[in-house]
């Protein structure tokens, strides 16, 4: 197996650990190909502990990163006093009262599993017991709940 291979392979991996953060695990698969590289005379060429050992470097990786990234304050550059903008509360009150009436467009039952799981943060197991109906049935209405809510912003964005 090639580098190219094992890179392709390891890609799925990497943007799992990643958070699908496409560029971070194109990172992670270069250094990663790059340690193996390093180390080509001590591995074991047999594919499933080549890749073993790949994956194994890769969460090192990402474990490692995410480190760095902890210990070192994120870098910005100074906003230009032109452009700081300052947050409108009113744009935030808009916006409430928009998906508020649109949340009363719905049906109830789908209205009522929104406002749990969104707004009160309970699960879906939590509001199946609540309702007294089975969990499939609250993520039903859930889906179709969310689908609603989304054609009904957008109308009112065009």
């Amino acid at each position: 197996m090639g580098y190219q291979e094992m890179g392709v392979s390891l890609m799925p991996y990497a943007l799992r650990l990643t958070g699908y953060d496409r560029h971070w695990a194109e990172d992670v698969v270069q250094e990663t190909l790059i340690r193996a590289w390093r180390n080509a005379s001590r591995l074991d060429p047999r594919p499933n502990l080549l890749r073993a050992w790949m994956c194994t470097v890769a969460r090192r990786v990402v474990i490692d990163d995410r480190r760095s990234r902890q210990a070192r304050p994120y870098e910005v550059e100074e906003a230009h006093e032109d452009y700081v903008s300052v947050p409108d509360p009113a744009d935030q009150t808009v916006s409430a009262m928009v998906i508020h009436r649109a949340l009363d467009k719905l049906p109830e039952a789908q209205r009522q599993v929104i406002q749990e799981t969104y707004l009160r943060g309970r699960t879906v197991n939590e509001v199946a017991d609540m309702l007294g109906v089975p969990p499939g049935t609250v993520k039903s209405r859930m889906y179709h709940g969310v689908r609603a809510l989304r054609r009904s912003l957008s109308d009112r964005s065009m």
